[in-house]
């Protein structure tokens, strides 16, 4: 009888041992991908900011930050290069979600690329998403027709935090959704979701990929009365005191380097003392909702974090989290509605001058891709996965790079084919070989609404819109204050064939030409 047993077992662990990798779950860490939505690089604790974030600064302190890690920004191109390891442009979304009948800016994911949901699946994962969508606003474009197993949030782009509006869609999975809900607030709704897909999926023998996309701290201004008055009047300082003292703790921390001086004041901005008293406490609340809005984020994450350790999973989950373009300067988006911000009557922004202080230490902001535009905190936690602690890691790493990272730690592969399709060859590297600290192989590009760059090692090529390209040295000058074109001729030349030649592969357009086309 003993030996009978013994065979049993034996032939049982074989047979487990014959099983494709993708059924062996056990083997595989669950990973989650949390996403801010517009929000600065130094809008959270442990990139600089006074902003209560203790979930996210924890994450920090046990895993890794990057100093350099690059969105594309703007919401739709960075969830296109996010989803598919593929430069926005090669992936059909070149601007925002207007089809403008051009291979790049169709205004949805084309069937030349696969997103992660779609690439996770063979290497045994169950995909899973909760939070905004943005990159197709019809079927077949939305997530459970892109890979994911589930799906609840927001098709559309920016909404009111309290209702939905009539220009904006919802979805439970592939069926419209309109929240009724008494005391109904978008990013607790989105946290409560991915909580119960972690509840039910952590729970499972197969591992899960969840990707939570919050849209805050995106304007609208809007935040539960509570969290506005833990920053009621912290901000009456106002934005040139705030940004020194950001500039200090990033330095302060080795975040930045302190031969980067902080930028100048937008012109744009006003020096602070030149307000009267009524302007600062109008700006001090502006200020105090926007914080608001990350303070409840944080929360949500913090929940998110509790029912992964309730699971006994903290250890072998890999979580990551970034956000998806600079602070963002837009103002008068949709039309301002009077009155104080924070309830679902008032829509507007933070503006300029706080946007300015989001970005420390950065110039310029959302739209741009100077580096207040593109550049965004990314911290990665995984404890058998990765062992540094509160780590930095400087290389220059971009959202393309996040589809060749999934699919190493997943053990997947990028698929050559997909339902008898070509598919666009993935254009990143493994944020794992960052971590180990091997140097970036090959440059990075960027284009949006004419806005041009081009970061090869140390240097980085830029240009607004109808402007002259500018070079700067950005081991000495990130902060990008010194401007080498003029003395560095060659190397601007040589660098801006090199954008053209990407930019001509990609199918970028010039931006007067496809802003004028039809949607």
């Amino acid at each position: 009888m003993i030996a009978l047993m013994q065979r049993r077992q034996f032939l049982q662990s074989a047979a487990a041992a014959a099983l494709p990798l993708p059924l062996r779950a056990a083997k595989k860490p669950n990973i989650i991908l949390i996403m801010a939505d517009d929000m600065g690089f130094s809008d959270i604790g442990c990139y600089g900011s006074e902003i209560a974030t203790p979930n996210l600064d924890r994450l920090a302190r046990n895993g890794v930050r990057f100093t350099q890690f690059y969105n594309t920004a703007r919401c739709c191109p960075t969830r296109a290069a996010l989803l598919t390891g593929l430069y926005n442009h090669q992936a059909g979304i070149g601007h925002m979600v207007n089809d403008r009948n051009l291979p790049a800016y169709r205004g949805f994911l084309n069937d030349k690329c696969v997103t992660l949901a779609e690439a996770i699946r063979p290497a045994g994962y169950t995909p899973l998403m909760v939070g905004k969508w943005h990159v197709g606003e019809e079927r077949p474009h939305w997530p459970t027709d892109r890979g994911f197993e589930h799906y609840y949030g927001l098709i559309s782009g920016a909404s009111n935090y309290w209702k939905l509006d009539g220009r904006r869609k919802m979805a439970i999975d592939d069926k419209p959704h309109v929240p009724n809900t008494p005391g109904f607030y978008m990013t607790d709704a989105f946290t409560e979701n991915a909580v119960k897909f972690i509840d039910e999926y952590g729970r499972k023998p197969n591992p899960y990929f969840l990707y939570l996309a919050y849209t805050a701290p995106h304007w609208p201004l809007h935040a539960w009365p509570a969290d506005i008055a833990k920053y009621r009047g912290k901000y009456k300082k106002g934005w040139d005191v705030l940004r020194q003292e950001r500039h200090e703790r990033q330095t302060s921390m080795g975040l930045i380097d302190r031969k980067w001086p902080v930028t100048a004041r937008d012109s744009k901005v006003p020096a602070w003392d030149s307000l009267s008293e009524k302007e600062k406490d109008d700006w001090d609340l502006r200020m105090a909702v926007y914080a608001a809005q990350i303070d409840r984020m944080d929360q949500g994450i913090g929940k998110v974090l509790a029912k992964v350790r309730e699971l006994g999973q903290e250890q072998d989950t890999l979580i990551m989290f970034l956000a998806d373009n600079g602070g963002c300067a837009e103002e008068n988006i949709g039309g301002e509605v009077p009155g104080p911000p924070g309830p679902a009557e008032s829509f507007t922004s933070y503006r300029t001058p706080w946007a300015n202080a989001s970005n420390t230490p950065f110039r310029l902001y959302k739209h741009w891709v100077h580096e207040g535009g593109i550049s965004s905190p990314f911290i990665a936690h995984w404890p058998n996965g990765i062992s540094q602690k509160n780590a930095f890691v400087k290389r220059p790493s971009h959202l393309i790079d996040v589809m060749a990272t999934i699919m190493e730690v997943s053990g997947g592969s990028y698929p050559k084919t997909y339902k008898g399709r070509e598919i666009t060859p993935a254009e990143g590297q493994s944020l794992i070989a960052a971590i180990k600290g091997q140097p970036r192989p090959t440059p990075l590009f960027w284009e949006h609404e004419g806005n041009r760059a081009m970061r090869g090692g140390d240097w980085k090529l830029v240009a607004r819109h109808n402007a002259e390209w500018e070079l700067y040295n950005l081991s000495a000058d990130r902060t990008e204050t010194t401007n080498l074109a003029p003395k560095e001729p060659a190397r601007t030349e040589r660098m801006s064939k090199a954008w053209q030649a990407w930019a001509d592969r990609c199918g970028v357009m010039p931006y007067d030409k496809i802003r004028g086309r039809a949607d």
